[in-house]
């Protein structure tokens, strides 16, 4: 615990909210409701964490510019109060503490990742102050049977479920199968899930390996890529993970049919920093910037991807608009239950359902939602749909040729 002796109360409450790296949209005032949440907005993995940020501050000023939250015969206004955990997740915990305990901020919006996810869902459990997340689909988040936690992320252990009936209709077949994953919450439940749906469909895994978390050194395993001759590599990990895996199986020449992965091949970021070296790459998102998808504030996806382009100067993936949806989520329930008691907006949680930006939110009785995964590929300059619930979208650019022969 960060002690300030010898101070007055109201600066030693500053240095602690300095020290945490405290970041608020303006100070609370009798009428406003205050979401808190820890963010990565530095370290390893802030380039996903600023998603976060962004979205729950577009989706605060949005809500508030349409008139606030209306409870019975009173309208507040929405206070975001955001930590920097600089991509540690003790520090994340503690940040989580000091909204609750000491900011008493009244609900709580989620990191980025599912090991963080995963610790800080234990603070708002302890408290009971419900916690919407739209950044970790571990599993075993949910398994816990935690009562205050809610989720806006598909099942880690499905994330590869889209990609793996695209696999079974390629000409030709890939045979063979790479499956690598981080050691992380989330990475280990996406292997969990994947391996079954693989052998059901008659892949055979010629390589099911674990990796570190914030590995930089990749060789060893596309040396055995290359040696077994791998037809396909699913790839679960982190965006800076997989820029160095691209990056590296390029300088060894070890080009397979196919590499899938779960994350990065949405993000413009990724596309632009590997450049032509993204083409012919697999990844998979919950959602894209349809019109179809109406909003009750945004109006649709595409508007919300306009509006959140223009204020940040990139575009938006399925990070940002499940954070939009988290801030939806809560306001809802708050709305439905007719008040700001935590336990009386955990329940409304429990039954909200509703149309929004990143499609219908509406929690199963372990608080996560399951939005099918639509299959993407990054095809020249453009990201293409490949494949999506109903079946295909477009054709693939299959296999991927040599990385000398592009």
């Amino acid at each position: 615990m960060l002690k300030f002796s010898g101070l007055p109360a109201t600066l030693a409450a500053a240095a602690v909210a300095m020290t945490l790296g405290a970041i608020s949209s303006g100070p609370a005032l009798a009428k406003d409701i205050v979401l808190g949440a820890s963010v990565q907005l530095t370290g390893p993995v802030a380039n996903t964490g600023r998603y976060y940020r962004d979205a729950y501050q577009l989706a605060v000023d949005k809500i508030n510019e349409a008139g606030g939250v209306k409870i019975g015969n009173e309208t507040y206004q929405l206070v975001l109060k955001l930590y920097d955990n600089q991509s540690d997740v003790n520090l994340s915990v503690r940040q989580y503490t000091q909204l609750v305990s000491r900011d008493k901020v009244n609900f709580l919006l989620g990191p980025f990742a599912s090991n963080f996810a995963l610790a800080d869902s234990a603070v708002s459990e302890k408290y009971q102050i419900p916690m919407v997340q739209g950044g970790g689909a571990s599993d075993q988040i949910f398994a816990r049977k935690f009562k205050y936690i809610f989720g806006t992320l598909a099942p880690a252990s499905n994330y590869f479920g889209s990609t793996i009936e695209m696999m079974k209709g390629l000409d030709p077949l890939p045979k063979s199968v790479a499956l690598l994953y981080a050691d992380d919450a989330f990475d280990v439940s996406v292997a969990d899930g994947t391996r079954p749906k693989l052998k059901a469909a008659g892949f055979t895994i010629a390589m099911d390996e674990r990796y570190s978390t914030n590995a930089t050194d990749f060789n060893s395993l596309l040396s055995q890529i290359k040696s077994k001759n791998v037809d396909a590599v699913l790839v679960a990990g982190h965006e800076t993970e997989i820029l160095n895996f691209v990056r590296q199986a390029k300088s060894l020449a070890v080009a397979p049919k196919m590499y899938s992965f779960t994350v990065g091949v949405p993000s413009e970021d990724f596309r632009k920093a590997l450049g032509k070296d993204a083409d012919y790459a697999f990844g998979m998102a919950a959602w894209l910037p349809s019109a179809d998808l109406k909003d009750r504030w945004f109006g649709d996806a595409a508007q919300f991807a306009s509006a959140f382009k223009a204020k940040f100067n990139y575009d938006p993936d399925y990070h940002a608009a499940s954070g939009a949806a988290d801030v939806e989520a809560l306001v809802k329930a708050m709305e439905d239950a007719g008040s700001i008691d935590p336990a009386k907006v955990r329940d409304a949680l429990a039954k909200v359902k509703f149309e929004s930006l990143y499609g219908q939110i509406e929690f199963d009785e372990n608080g996560q939602i399951d939005l099918p995964q639509t299959v993407i590929q990054v095809q020249g300059d453009a990201l293409v749909a490949i494949q999506g619930v109903h079946g295909k979208i477009a054709p693939p650019k299959y296999p991927m040729p040599a990385w000398n022969a592009r």
